[in-house]
Formats: C-alpha cells, sequence, structure tokens
C-alpha cells in the first residue's frame, strides 16, 4: 500500500517555492470560475481564495456552489465553469471518457486515520447484533445515488470482507438529509455517511459506526477537471490555477496532515486555517475538524487507483467498456503522480 508522507522541512520548502510567483496588477488577471461543493475536500481552494494566492498567481477566481457532486462536472462540460473539483463517481467517468472532462490534480483522498466517510447501523440493528461489514448481508443500506462515491465506498469496503452487496439491499435515498431521515425513522438498518453528518447523528443517539472507510481501503476520492478545449486554447488558466491551489494544498497538510492513533495533531497555522473552512463552510470549528480528508499537499493523483475505480464500474454496466482512463487524465500540469502505469 502505498504510503503517502512528506516532512515538515519538505512541505514548507514547497510552500516557498510556490510563493514565488509575484502579484499581478487587477487589470492584469485572468478571470476563470471553478465549480465546486461547498465542503471541507474544497479547503485548499477557499485557503487560497482567503490568502490572496490565487490573484497572486495571475488569476481572478469565482467559485460557483452546486448541491450535489454530479452537477459540477456537468458545469464544466456545459461551459459554465472553466475547472471543477469534486469526487469521482460512474457518471464522472462517463463524461470524461465522452472527451468532456481532463483531470489535472488531486483533491481528497481516503487514508487510514482520516475519518471521512463511515459506515454506521442504527440502534435497532446494533441491537439486533449488526457488528461488522459481514454482518449487513440481508440488510437495508442507505447511500445517496447509485454509481456515487458513496456508493462505491460501500462496494469496496464490502468486497474487502467478502460480502458481495447483491445480498444487500442498496437504498438510494438522493440526499444526505433523506438518508438521516430514513436512518433515524428506521427504514433502513444502516448507511454510510460523511462522517460529519453522522457525529451529529450518533450525537442525538441515533447509531454507531461498524467501519471508517479510509481505514478499510484508501482510495483517491476526487480530482482538480476541466475541458479539453480549455486545455487546449486556455493552459494558463489552468497553470496558474493550479499554482494557487497547490499553495492552498501545502498549507491545509501543514495546519491539518498529521495524525496520532486516527486523531488530528494540528500544524503550524491551525488556528488561521481552522478559521478560514469554519467561515466559509458556516459550521464551528470542532465540526470542521472532525471531517477534514487527506489531501496531497502537491495535489498528486494516485493514478491506478483511479483505473481501478473505472474498471469495477465497468463491471457493473455503469461506464462504458471502451471508457480508458489514459484519454482523461493529464499528468503534464504536476509532476509526481503515484501509481503510474506502465511505470
Amino acid at each position: 500500500m502505498l504510503r503517502h508522507s512528506m516532512t515538515r522541512r519538505t512541505t514548507l520548502g514547497g510552500l516557498i517555492a510556490l510563493s514565488a510567483a509575484r502579484p499581478v496588477g487587477a487589470q492584469g488577471l485572468t478571470k476563470a470560475t471553478i465549480a465546486l461543493l461547498r465542503l471541507s475536500s474544497s479547503g485548499p481552494i477557499f485557503i487560497a481564495q482567503e490568502k490572496g494566492w490565487f490573484k497572486e498567481a495571475g488569476l481572478d477566481l469565482t467559485m460557483k456552489d452546486f448541491q450535489s457532486a454530479a452537477q459540477v462536472p456537468l458545469a464544466v462540460v456545459s461551459g459554465d465553469a472553466d475547472l471543477g473539483v469534486t469526487a469521482f463517481t460512474a457518471g464522472f467517468f462517463n463524461l470524461a471518457a465522452k472527451g468532456g472532462l481532463v483531470v489535472v490534480a488531486a483533491q481528497s483522498a481516503e487514508r487510514p486515520g482520516y475519518q471521512l466517510n463511515v459506515i454506521a447501523v442504527t440502534n435497532a440493528a446494533w441491537d439486533a447484533g449488526v457488528r461488522s461489514v459481514k454482518d449487513l448481508v440481508g440488510k437495508r443500506v442507505a447511500v445517496t445515488t447509485v454509481g456515487s462515491s458513496v456508493h462505491y465506498s460501500l462496494e469496496i469496503v464490502a468486497r474487502k470482507h467478502g460480502v458481495d452487496t447483491k445480498a444487500l439491499t442498496i437504498v438510494a435515498l438522493q440526499t444526505i438529509p433523506n438518508m438521516v431521515a430514513a436512518f433515524k425513522g428506521g427504514q433502513v438498518d444502516a448507511a454510510v455517511f460523511p462522517i460529519t453528518t453522522f457525529r451529529q447523528v450518533e450525537a442525538e443517539g441515533n447509531g454507531k459506526p461498524i467501519a471508517y472507510v479510509g481505514d478499510e481501503v484508501p482510495w483517491q476520492l476526487g480530482a482538480v477537471f476541466t475541458s479539453p478545449k480549455t486545455v487546449a486554447d486556455r493552459r494558463p488558466l489552468v497553470e496558474k490555477f493550479l499554482v494557487g491551489y497547490r499553495r492552498g494544498a501545502a498549507a491545509y497538510h501543514l495546519a491539518f496532515g498529521k495524525r496520532e492513533n486516527g486523531k488530528l495533531v494540528p500544524g503550524p497555522n491551525y488556528d488561521e486555517m481552522i478559521g478560514i473552512l469554519s467561515t466559509v463552510l458556516k459550521q464551528p470549528p470542532d465540526r470542521v475538524a472532525a471531517g477534514l480528508p487527506f489531501i496531497d499537499p502537491e495535489g498528486r493523483l494516485d493514478v491506478g487507483d483511479i483505473y481501478k475505480q473505472v474498471a469495477f464500474w465497468q463491471s457493473t454496466g455503469q461506464v462504458a467498456r471502451d471508457a480508458n482512463p489514459k484519454s482523461f487524465i493529464d499528468l503534464s500540469f504536476i509532476q509526481g503522480h503515484f501509481n503510474v502505469p506502465g511505470k
């Protein structure tokens, strides 16, 4: 298993190098829009925007908020946004395979110690003896939508434990509030929740965790992407964005990247960085801190894992058989990506 590690010295060096870009006058800024979800996984963007690092890189960035991961790539394909950042889904891969999207950098990833998504069971299911993933056989498990990153999380964790998800009843409830309502009301036995959502459910005395996805099966959850036309016609825009984004990712990693026994150990500038995210996400700092995902400080992708995701969705018939990740992953913007097939 790949181990992502970086010393503080190395990360600080990266920050110094990236900060070498000189500010550009307002009239010389390139205008760009990015589609995203207002979640902690977009943290590097919020940090870089607040610190003025996109402007220093020559970019006047406007953020467009969306409510679901499926909407973000559609905004890029339609031309409503120049860039996008969100989780991979079967729908994303279909759009990319048809020439609509190009992946250029990493967003969040599931890693051990980072409690990002959790499989939880209701109190009734727990009392009935459902204590592990294997015990979910024959049970009703809630996800947002079929083909989503939440659905994929359930599939890969179940597969690890030798459970065929055909033996479960997967209930697609479209939204997280719907999942919470069904979970509390006993219409399902289990659900795959974002950790911040589950912590609230748990605090209200409803449900118990049985598996944290990152501890079970690390995987590349999301990415930064654009359109092939933008890469061809406006490459400097993408390059400027990634200068600011990587400064944000490096600062995020310094503040939030250390874990001990699954607990966050605050790093340099923690208070400032958690304050930025708390304001943007409109959540108290402790709630934000409970759901901070792993984000590579240099924006490097686990490329091989993306190939695995595409192959899985192809095996279920949700992604076209001729979809080839090599055609929609551009490794030229950032050096040092991980697990690149053929290397």
